[in-house]
Formats: structure tokens, sequence, C-alpha cells
């Protein structure tokens, strides 16, 4: 088998399962597959996925001309705190940054507030003379003295890690390339992270924050990274790994491993590109993304085709969905809310006798109940096993072999004991709970952003999206959803559209009074050419988007607003431009804007991505033709409150213009999508499954 532009591979690594994808240079599926993670040694488990697809489809090693890898690896190094040992170099005068943080609590009431973990402890934040102004200018030298004593100080402590954090540091990045390197004249094997590389913003608390997250997991990447490239290596692959990132685009291994914190959350940025594609060929311009695995659920807002963006998310809060919290990050990221509903949620009975569902997970060990694998407490997938809607015989691809009898005595035993009811009511309690908290979730999102769910197309996908969608959207109030093809290994897919991209943001203070026109364009142009270099080493040839933004608020105000600049040259007759295109923004979130007000500009981005692969063209819609199923299967009806026979069809033998009410399961290999009795479901010319609420009395 040939393919004039050569084989792409996708591999994405979640908390569950570790799922890969093969494409030919015609963007067409050749074969896929989900293996559980490894988590002693997740490149094991990518290389058997990889080996599997590959056997599959008859390819080599050598055939493979683009190999795109994202992981949950830094994620959970920094959730589960198992990073390098880490210490900070402020300037000083500043040690106690991460102590002052925002000077506020994130709960101004809670008496027993626990504070965030910021991972370095006060003993190990260490300062240096030496000092920069707002404008760059230096104030005072580097104190190249006290070198020697800050070394044996970081030694003592038995350091891995320096993140290296300078005031002012964005305007001037001087002093902290100089230090680095005196560092290491002592301390070879020293990792060092500086703030003006991983995050060259204003915001010393911020920065100092993405910079200490960034050396803590950077020597765990680095070997992970090295670790995959050689396993990889040997086993015939030519090309080079590229990294999918946070922000959607994906980056060269040498950069992920100078930057990983770019790493984190890339998985379920694939997601969001594969939704936001398929909302660009589907004509889809206000959609909801909902990917569900193993683990956690994951939704995210996308309109006109584009992705919600944010420049901040917080790890690992002390207090869920409760902001500031968590430990800062600021990267170009993916906006999306998180929350422990997977399938390998477990599920449990607080002290006042409530069912609730995460957000520790049974992960793929031991997994759940049903997967015979030595867990003991009851999932989210135990529950759907016992209800009927997961067939035992085909669930992932006939790798685990499900115990229906093992989910249920789970159920009864961790839940319907405590409440005294049986297993199918409790299994009920568990699916209506995060059913409900995803729901709740998702409303949620979309109000911070001054938005609605209730009119969005909802694209779901991952091994449990599917499976939750109808059930979802009916308490969100949707009444539209798309199940793509492979839709269990999503995320991998949507790696494969993505962009080579890289984005940089850079603070520089100016009013639109006060701006200067030709130091703006010049900070503009090094922007580009610092993210073009990125790109071009992982996209040597081709043209070169770009995307310029300012981030403006009124003068005062504690955050700012992304306008966009355009890619002309700036001049002074576009300050009236912004000012207009501001206004009408912050008409649009805040219903009017403030007259008089001096408006300013903290940061300027700038995103650098090659050309996302082409967009086929749409083939002809069929007409609709009624389905009838060849076989039935008992599952419990959510709408009717009584076991029913669903119809049971095999999603590789529908075809376009195939329709069918509820209720009824349709079944591949990595999950099944469940169509509640109140959803009709409609195979469309691109074999996507569409599932619409049907209108009036439901039987």
């Amino acid at each position: 088998m040939t393919s004039p532009s050569g084989y792409r591979l996708a591999i994405d690594i979640g908390g569950t399962f570790t799922d890969t994808v093969l494409m030919d240079g015609a963007h067409q599926i050749l074969a896929t597959t989900k293996t559980p993670t490894t988590p002693d040694a997740p490149d094991r488990g990518a290389m058997e996925g990889a080996v599997d697809v590959l056997a599959s489809a008859g390819i080599k090693w050598e055939q493979i001309t683009t190999f795109i890898h994202g992981t949950t690896l830094a994620t959970n190094a920094l959730i589960e705190r198992r990073g390098a040992s880490v210490a900070t170099i402020t300037t000083e005068g500043f040690r106690d940054i991460l102590e002052i943080a925002y000077e506020r609590r994130y709960s101004q009431y809670a008496i027993n507030i626990e504070k965030p973990d910021l991972i370095v402890p006060r003993k190990h934040a260490f300062t240096i003379g030496g000092r920069m102004n707002v404008h760059g200018q230096e104030l005072a030298p580097l104190d190249v003295a006290a070198i020697e004593a800050l070394a044996e100080a970081l030694q003592k402590a038995k350091i891995d890690a320096v993140a290296i954090c300078l005031l002012h540091s964005y305007a001037n990045p001087a002093h902290e390339p100089a230090l680095r390197d005196l560092l290491h004249q002592r301390l070879p094997d020293l990792v060092v992270s500086l703030s003006h590389e991983v995050s060259p913003e204003a915001r010393e608390f911020d920065r100092l924050c993405t910079t200490i997250a960034n050396a803590y997991i950077q020597p765990l990447m680095s070997r992970y990274l090295a670790d995959i490239q050689t396993r990889f290596g040997k086993a015939g692959l030519q090309c080079p790994i590229l990294m999918m990132t946070a922000g959607g685009g994906m980056t060269t291994i040498e950069t992920a491993a100078r930057l990983p914190i770019r790493l984190v959350e890339s998985g379920p940025a694939g997601g969001a590109i594969l939704a936001a594609r398929i909302a660009e060929e589907t004509g889809a311009g206000k959609v909801l993304s909902f990917d569900m695995g193993g683990t956690t659920a994951k939704l995210s807002l996308i309109d006109d085709f584009r992705p919600q963006m944010s420049r901040k998310f917080e790890i690992a809060r002390a207090a869920r969905f409760i902001k500031g919290s968590g430990m800062p990050v600021r990267i170009p990221v993916i906006e999306m809310i998180e929350i422990g509903a997977g399938g390998g949620s477990i599920a449990s009975v607080d002290s006042l006798g409530r069912v609730a569902v995460g957000p520790h997970s049974a992960g793929s060990e031991p997994g759940p109940v049903g997967f015979g694998k030595g867990g003991t407490q009851a999932t989210v997938t135990d529950a759907d096993i016992a209800l009927g809607y997961i067939d035992p015989h085909r669930f992932a691809e006939g790798r685990l072999q499900i115990d229906r009898p093992a989910s249920e005595s789970a159920l009864e035993r961790g839940i319907g004991a405590h409440l005294g009811i049986n297993a199918s009511d409790a299994a009920t309690a568990v699916t209506e709970i995060v059913d409900e908290a995803m729901a709740s979730a998702a409303r949620m999102h979309a109000v911070e952003s001054g938005k609605e769910v209730a009119d969005r197309l909802m694209i779901a996908f991952g091994g449990n999206g599917p499976l939750h969608a109808t059930r979802l959207a009916r308490r969100a109030g949707i009444t539209r959803i798309l199940i793509p093809q492979d839709p269990g290994v999503g995320s991998a897919v949507g790696f494969l559209f993505a962009p080579v991209s890289f984005e940089i943001i850079r603070s520089r203070y100016a009013t639109l009074e006060t701006l200067d026109p030709r130091g703006l364009n010049s900070l503009l142009q090094d922007m580009f050419e610092a993210a073009k270099s990125v790109v071009r080493a992982g996209a040597p040839t081709g043209d070169l988007r770009q995307r310029r933004v300012a981030y403006m608020r009124y003068k005062g105000q504690g955050h700012e607003i992304e306008i966009e600049l355009g890619n002309d040259l700036i001049t002074t007759s576009d300050i009236g431009r912004l000012r207009g295109a501001f206004e009408d923004e912050y008409r649009r979130q805040f219903g009017r804007p403030v007259p008089g007000m001096v408006i300013e500009v903290l940061n300027w981005g700038l995103s650098v991505s090659s050309p996302p692969p082409a967009m086929d063209d749409a083939p002809a819609q069929t007409q609709t033709r009624q389905k009838t199923a060849q076989s039935t299967r008992q599952i419990w009806c959510n709408i009717s409150d009584q076991w029913r026979d669903a119809a049971l069809f095999d999603r590789a033998h529908l075809q376009p213009g195939d329709t069918f009410d509820g209720p009824a399961l349709i079944v591949e290999p990595q999950t099944t999508t469940f169509v509640s009795a109140d959803f009709r479901a409609t195979i469309d010319a691109r074999h996507n499954i569409w599932l619409t609420a049907l209108q009036g009395e439901v039987t």
C-alpha cells in the first residue's frame, strides 16, 4: 500500500487508554486502536498501539512521514506532584512573591482555607542582586560575586531544577541568561528555566508560577521525550516527532523538551481541533465540544470554527471549581472546563447519604470492576454496563472481557447497600449524577464567557462521549448532536488536523494616545521571527499564517480583552480602528462601553502556523430512509424509566441516509452511541451520526 503524501500517525496517551490513529495522505483513516495506558512506561503502551495499526494497515515504519504525539504525562506529573526538586531565584528584595501571591484569599470566609501548593517551599526561594526597571533599563548590574554562594546553597539543598524569574525580564532579559550561564559553570547538570523564555509577560506571580511549573516537569519530560524518540527510532521511524501543545498546534520535540509546560492539556486540545474542523465542514457557527474519556470530561466552546482561547489556567486546585485555589500558569491554551467525570470515575456515597462521582478515577490499572483487572470500587462504566449500554463482547475491540455481574455486585455493594436500593437503581443514580455534573459544568463554562449552550451543536467524542451525549444534551437544553467517525479516538484524529504553530505573548505597555507604531511594528516583527524559527523546524516549507492581537483594557482594570490587529503595518490611522474594535467587544461582553475612559494595552500576541490540511469537498447529500435493526438489546430506558428493547446497529453497516428513532445503540469497536428514546439518529453523507431531539410525545 502506498500514499503519494506518505502516512501520518497520531498517538494520544490518556489517563486510561492510549489512542492511536493511522491516516493516509488523502485524510482517510486506515486504522485505529485503543490500548490500555501503561503508567509505569507510557512509551511502551504507545508503541503497542503503533505496532497494531501499522500491522492492521500493512504499513512499514519508513513509510510514516508525520508522527504527532500528545500525552497527559506533563499534566499528571503536576497534579500528582511527581516532578523535580525546584528552587526559585528572584530579584533581591522579592523573595516572597509566592507567599504574597495575589494578596487575597480565594474563599474569603473559609476559616480553614487550604492554600494552593505552589511546589517551592520558602526555604528554597533564593534571591540575587541586580535590577531592571519597567522599561528594560538596567538600574543595577547582576551581582556576579554572589554566584558562588548561591551555587553552594543550591547544591546543599539538593536542587534538581531552578526557575529564574527576575524583575521586568520581559522588558530586558539580559540578566537571566547571564545568571544561567554562571550557574552552569559551577553546576553543569542543573536544569534551568528562564521566565523570559517560558512566559515573557508582566505580572510577576503568574510568570514565576509558570516558570516553576516548567522547571518542575522539565527533567521528567526531557527523559520521556528522549525515551520515546529512542524507542520509535529503533523501531524504524525516520520522520521527526511533533508534539501537540495546549494551544492546539504542534511543535518540535526539541522545543517541547525546553518548554514542556506547553504540553499540559495537549490531549484535550486535539479534541477541540477536531471539533473545530467538523464545525467548519458542516457550517456550524456555534459548537460545544464534548470529550468524555476514561478519567475526565472536557467541554469547550467553538465560535466561527475557532476554539475559545485563553492565556491562563490553574493546576491542581485546592478547591474544585473555585478560581484562585490552584497554581496559575500563563501559556496559550484552548479554554475548556475539565471535570473528574470519566468512565473510570469512582462512585461513592458521602456522609450525608448522597451519591458522589469522582474526581478520583480507577484509571487503566485496576480500572472499573467490570474489566476484571482487580478493581473493587464501582465506576461510571460499571453503571453503564449494568444498564445494558455496553456490549460485553465488543468493548475496547474485544481486548477486555466485560463482567456484568461483577459490575452489578460492585454497585449493589458500594451504592445500593448504603441507600437500600438494587443494582439497577444504583447504576441509574450514578449516571444521573455524572450527567448532571457535566451539564452543570457546560452551563457554567458558557455563562462565564457570556454565552449560551442551548443553541449550540454538540460534537461528542472520546471513549464515553457518544454514550452520554443525549443524556447530557437533554439536561443542557441542546437539541442537536454530531458523532464523528472514529469518535473513540477523537483527540488523536484531531492531532492530524492541527497545524505546526507557535504563539508568543510579550508585554509592552502603552495607551492608545501614546502608542508608538514604529516601535510596535519592530516588536511584532521580532516576535514573528522568533515564532517562525520554531514553526520552520517542524514545517520547513510552505506558506505561513500569522495572527496578531492586542490585549486591551480600560485604564485601572485588572484584566484585558483580546482584539485582533490584522497583518498590516500599524500606523497612527489605525488607532481609531483599535478603539472602535475594543468598544464593540466590550459592549458584546459587558453590555455597553464606558465613555471617556483611557484605553491601554498591556500585552501583544502573535501566533505563526503552517496551513492545516485542506478541507475535503462535501459529498452530495443522500435522501433519508428508515433503517430497521436486525437485533435488539435490553437496556434501561432513561425516558420511560423501565427496561426496554433497544435497536442494535453496527455502525460499519450504516449508510448515508439511514435514519431511526431511539432507544437504540450504535456499536463500533471503540465506543457505543446511545440514542435515547427522545432522539432520532440520521447518517449524513460524511458518515457522521446526527442525533436530533424529537419534539412532542415520546413513546
